[in-house]
């Protein structure tokens, strides 16, 4: 007998040979998922925000009320058959516009989880009677035993657009990632936000140490496909896979009439905020040292060379692109792990997790895209990065991609030798330079003796010039510290680009450390 102890839904039972009415035989996979999503594709987008009741928009549920609406716990899905993981929904409404439709599966059989208003406890707000049962929701929160064996804690949302955050053990929420990112920072043409709006939730069994979920994308420009299995523990690794097909021109026409072909189709896409740090020429009227939830893009590339990015807040848009064919990794990472760096006893930047991405398969020529706006406010993300390739996919024609998420707190697997912070000021020896203060630290360069100085083999773009270069022991960090010393050339009002790396001769000690510098 398959059933649903938990929801009060209709469900499907197998009861003498006969499937009741609720529940469909199917199994369930990328593949099920896939054909929906491309029968979605066949047609023009339609924004699920037109489903929405009158009583849940912006205008009739503002925040406040919103706040009111709280799941009640001992509702959430396969709670009631001590599973090893639990799910929770949130309400749709306020900022929340798109319904979400969700599903469960088990091997065999598929069935809808309808939106219950039992569910939720509205406190003051009496608007059940007006809300329909087949609403959905706004997405879901996902639970598990992961910091203690008899405490239930969150370990991941999938809310909004398409974006979710995960946890490994003793970490707090930072930076999300997305399903996708199309034309994310161009600036000739507005950014395009796929949505999740349609969940699969894969039933687990009492012994199970993953769980499984399959999803719908979808936009103007193109419906997908998506799965995740998701490993939570010390670090959370989640498996990605997805099935993208692109609209033919006049059904994205038939939806927005000014709609440009995409540019950039954002693979793997994270999201973060960076407002200041120890790299940071913006100063902010604050007691806090550093403020951000990563403070570096690390990139693995194909020939093996590894470069570690700072993130910074510029004072305008700022969108890098860096040559990447078949990268073999990359992610946004908080590389500063010291309370002290912070002070902060609310925001918890110390313990955010880092995200690295890991693509399975060859993904070929391609780009990697860094976006940083300008931003004043911690609450908002201002940073982006994915990868963008290099062949643009025929409408309707399937677009595969994979990759490994891991949500992480130690990094130092990534890059042993690694750059462990950036500082920069105005140096008073040479007219208009800055100079750059870059420590580098490892086991490898622990080794390295005092006597026997590393080499910082350094360069800049032709708008400049580095006019000194030394490197020497810090004996307050234990690190290598390289200063740079940068002149811009006269007149100057573009961007410069800097490299260094440690090495001894032609042998490579270090990550590469790259910057972009901006005159005032």
């Amino acid at each position: 007998m398959w059933r649903h102890s938990c929801l009060v839904l209709t469900i499907g039972l197998v009861l003498a040979g006969k499937i009741l009415i609720g529940a469909e035989s199917a199994e369930v996979n990328l593949d099920y998922v896939a054909q929906r999503a491309l029968e979605r594709a066949r047609q023009p987008f339609r924004s699920p925000r037109a489903d929405l009741p009158k009583v849940l928009r912006q205008e009739n549920l503002n925040y406040d009320k919103y706040r009111e609406i709280e799941f009640r716990h001992d509702r959430a899905l396969w709670a009631a058959d001590g599973l090893p993981f639990h799910v929770e929904f949130f309400h749709p409404g306020y900022l929340y516009q798109e319904p979400v439709h969700v599903y469960e599966f088990t091997a065999t059989h598929v069935q809808p989880i309808r939106f219950v208003q039992d569910f939720f406890n509205y406190r003051a707000l009496h608007i059940q009677n007006e809300i329909p049962s087949d609403t959905g929701y706004a997405g879901f929160r996902l639970l598990n035993q992961l910091n203690e064996s008899n405490k239930w804690d969150e370990i991941g949302t999938f809310l909004g657009a398409s974006y979710y955050r995960l946890l490994g053990k003793g970490q707090r929420y930072g930076q999300s990632a997305r399903g996708l990112a199309l034309d994310c920072g161009e600036p000739d043409r507005p950014e395009e936000f796929p949505i999740f709006t349609d969940w699969w939730l894969g039933k687990p069994q009492k012994d199970d140490g993953q769980l499984t979920l399959f999803a719908i994308l979808d936009s103007v420009s193109c419906a997908g496909a998506y799965q995740f299995i998701i490993r939570p523990g010390e670090t959370t690794v989640v498996d990605v896979e997805a099935v993208l097909f692109f609209r033919e021109t006049n059904k994205v026409h038939a939806v927005n009439t000014n709609r440009l072909p995409i540019k950039t189709i954002g693979w793997a896409p994270l999201t973060s905020m960076f407002l200041f740090g120890k790299n940071s020429e913006r100063k902010f009227d604050d007691y806090r040292p550093e403020v951000h939830d990563t403070d570096g893009l690390l990139v693995r590339m194909d020939n093996g060379e590894v470069f570690w990015h700072p993130l910074d807040n510029p004072s305008v848009m700022r969108h890098q692109v860096f040559s990447a064919p078949n990268v073999r990794g990359f992610g946004l990472l908080q590389r500063e792990r010291s309370f002290a760096a912070y002070q902060d006893m609310f925001n918890l930047y110390h313990l955010e997790p880092s995200v690295w991405i890991e693509p399975r398969g060859n993904w070929g020529d391609g780009d990697l895209h860094l976006v940083e706006l300008s931003e004043n406010y911690e609450g908002f993300d201002n940073v982006v990065v994915f990868w963008d390739p290099k062949n643009k996919p025929a409408p309707l024609q399937p677009h595969r991609f994979s990759y490994t998420l891991r949500w992480m707190s130690e990094t130092d697997k990534l890059s042993e030798e690694k750059v462990v912070s950036t500082r920069m000021g105005l140096d008073s020896g040479y007219a208009n330079a800055r100079q750059f203060v870059i420590d580098f630290d490892g086991p490898k360069l622990d080794a390295i003796p005092e006597t026997d100085l590393p080499q910082a083999v350094a360069n800049c773009s032709a708008n400049a010039v580095i006019v000194y270069n030394q490197v020497l022991r810090c004996f307050g960090l234990g690190t290598w510290r390289v200063i740079l010393k940068m002149q811009p050339r006269p007149g100057n009002a573009d961007p410069v680009d800097l490299r260094c790396t440690l090495q001894k001769g032609t042998n490579i000690l270090s990550e590469t450390w790259t910057y972009q510098w901006s005159p005032p």
